[in-house]
C-alpha cells in the first residue's frame, strides 16, 4: 500500500471560517473533557491503601472501568442525544479526537513520551475527517462535511489511480491548509544500491561535506530575520494579556516563524535535489539528531534542522531512484579513507585530515565523508550483482531483472515523478 500526503491552502469564505473555527472549539472542549476524565480516574487509584492524597481528588468507584476510547466513545455518543453542541459538529471528527487522545496514552508508554496536556484555544489547530466521499474534488474545489465546497490552491495535481481516504483541515499563522492523504494499492520495490555512490557528512561549520569535496555553508535561517523578531518580543513584553493588541502582535510573531520554517524546508529540497542530481546512491550517519538538540550549539543546531534534512533527503531519494541508507557513525572522524589508519581524536579546532601513515592530505570533513562513503559500500554493494560500475573502482550495485521492471512500470503512472531530468 503506497500512501501520499498532499497540502494544500484552503480558501473559505466567512461561513466556513465560523464553521471551522467552531469545530475547533468543540474538539478542544471534548479532547480537555476526555483528558480529565483519564486524569480522574488515574488520581483516584494512585494513593496508598494506608494514606490519603495531600490534594483533593474525585472518589471513583472501584467498579467503574478505566475511561478508554471504547468506553468514552459510548458516553460521546450518548451526550450527544442531550448536548446540542456536540450534535452541531461532525461525528467522526470526535472521534478522531479520542483516538488521538488514546493514541498520545500509548505513546507515553510505548516512546516514553509526557503526559497528553490540556489544549487552549490557540493549541487546538487540526482536526480530520476520516471518510471522504467519492468525487469529492471537482477542479480547484472539495467537497467537505458541513462545509460544502471550499476552494484550494490546486498547486499540484492529484495522481491518477489514488484513492482520497481522509483530509485534515489545519489551522496556521498564514491561513487554513488541507491535507489530503491518498492511497494507491500497489507494492513498490525498494530501492537498490547502484550508480556513483557519496558520504554525506553534517556539521555546523560547514552545514554538509560531500565525499566528492563539495564543502555546503550553513544557511542562518534565524540569524536573517533575529532583529525583526527580537523587536516583537520586546513589543510584547509590554501587551496585557488577554487583549487584542497581544493576540494581534502573537499572530504577527507566529507568521515570522513561520516565514522561517518555510525557507529552511524549501532550502532542504532544493539541496536534497542536488545531491540526487549528483548520484545515485547516498550514505548518511545514523545519528540522533535529538541529542544535538540539548547541547550547547542546540540553538543553532535547531536552526539548521538536520533532522528534518535527513527525512527530506530519505523521501526525495525514493521518489527519484536513488539509494539512501545510514551507517554506523562510530570513529568516522577518527578514521584515515585511504589506508583505514586509526588517526585518534581530534579537536574542533583542527579542519584538515593528515594521515601519518599514509600523508594523505584533505578537508577533515571531507575525509569523513569518504569514510561513511566507503563503510556505506562495504555495507551494501558487496555481494550483489553488477548494474552499473559505481566509480570507477570495482564498486558495484545491483537491481534485480524483476525489480527493474515493476519499476518502469510504476515510473509510467507517475507515482515518481522527477524534478530535474536524471542521467
Amino acid at each position: 500500500m503506497l500512501t501520499l500526503t498532499y497540502e494544500f491552502k484552503l480558501i473559505p469564505n466567512k461561513q466556513q471560517i465560523e464553521v471551522i473555527e467552531h469545530t475547533l472549539s468543540v474538539c478542544r472542549s471534548v479532547w480537555n473533557y476526555a483528558l480529565k476524565d483519564r486524569k480522574d480516574w488515574l488520581s483516584s487509584r494512585k494513593s496508598p491503601v494506608n494514606s490519603c492524597s495531600l490534594i483533593q481528588e474525585y472518589i471513583i468507584f472501584p467498579d467503574v472501568p478505566y475511561p478508554n476510547y471504547h468506553n468514552q466513545a459510548k458516553a460521546l455518543t450518548k451526550a450527544k442525544k442531550t448536548n446540542h453542541i456536540l450534535k452541531s459538529v461532525n461525528a467522526q471528527v470526535l472521534q478522531q479526537v479520542l483516538r488521538t487522545l488514546d493514541r498520545a496514552f500509548a505513546d507515553m508508554q510505548s516512546k516514553k513520551l509526557g503526559f497528553p496536556r490540556f489544549k487552549n484555544k490557540y493549541r487546538m489547530r487540526s482536526y480530520v475527517y476520516p471518510q471522504m466521499l467519492k468525487g469529492c474534488v471537482k477542479g480547484n474545489k472539495i467537497k467537505l462535511p458541513q462545509l460544502g465546497w471550499v476552494k484550494f490552491r490546486k498547486s499540484r495535481e492529484i495522481p491518477d489511480g489514488f484513492q482520497l481516504k481522509q483530509a485534515r483541515i489545519v489551522r496556521k499563522a498564514s491561513g487554513y491548509f488541507m491535507t489530503l492523504s491518498l492511497q494507491l494499492d500497489v507494492n513498490i520495490p525498494d530501492v537498490p544500491f547502484h550508480g556513483h555512490p557519496i558520504g554525506i557528512d553534517l556539521g555546523l561549520d560547514k552545514f554538509l561535506a560531500t565525499s566528492d569535496g563539495e564543502l555546503v555553508d550553513r544557511p542562518r535561517f534565524l540569524n536573517r530575520l533575529q532583529r525583526k523578531r527580537k523587536l516583537l518580543q520586546r513589543r510584547l513584553r509590554n501587551k496585557k494579556k488577554g487583549s487584542n493588541n497581544r493576540h494581534k502582535l502573537n499572530q504577527k510573531i507566529a507568521r515570522l516563524h513561520q516565514r522561517i520554517s518555510d525557507i529552511r524546508k524549501d532550502w532542504h529540497f532544493k539541496l536534497a535535489h542536488r545531491l540526487c542530481d549528483q548520484s545515485q546512491s547516498i550514505f548518511i550517519e545514523d545519528i540522533d539528531f535529538r541529542s544535538w538538540s540539548r547541547g550547547m550549539l542546540s540553538k543553532h543546531c535547531l536552526d539548521a534542522g538536520f533532522g528534518q534534512f535527513a527525512t527530506i533527503l530519505k523521501w526525495v531519494g525514493w521518489k527519484r531512484d536513488v539509494f539512501v541508507a545510514e551507517v554506523d557513525k562510530n570513529f568516522t572522524s577518527q578514521i584515515c579513507p585511504n589506508c583505514g589508519f586509526h588517526t585518534g581524536k581530534k579537536t574542533l579546532d583542527v579542519r584538515e585530515h593528515n594521515c601519518p601513515e599514509c600523508g594523505y592530505k584533505t578537508h577533515r570533513d571531507v575525509a569523513t565523508a569518504q569514510v561513511i562513503r566507503n563503510r556505506g559500500v562495504e555495507d551494501y554493494a558487496l555481494g550483489h550483482s553488477v548494474l552499473e560500475n559505481a566509480c570507477g573502482d570495482g564498486l558495484t550495485g545491483a537491481v534485480t531483472s524483476s525489480q527493474e521492471s515493476v519499476k518502469q512500470e510504476l515510473l509510467n503512472v507517475n507515482l515518481r515523478i522527477s524534478r530535474y531530468s536524471v542521467a
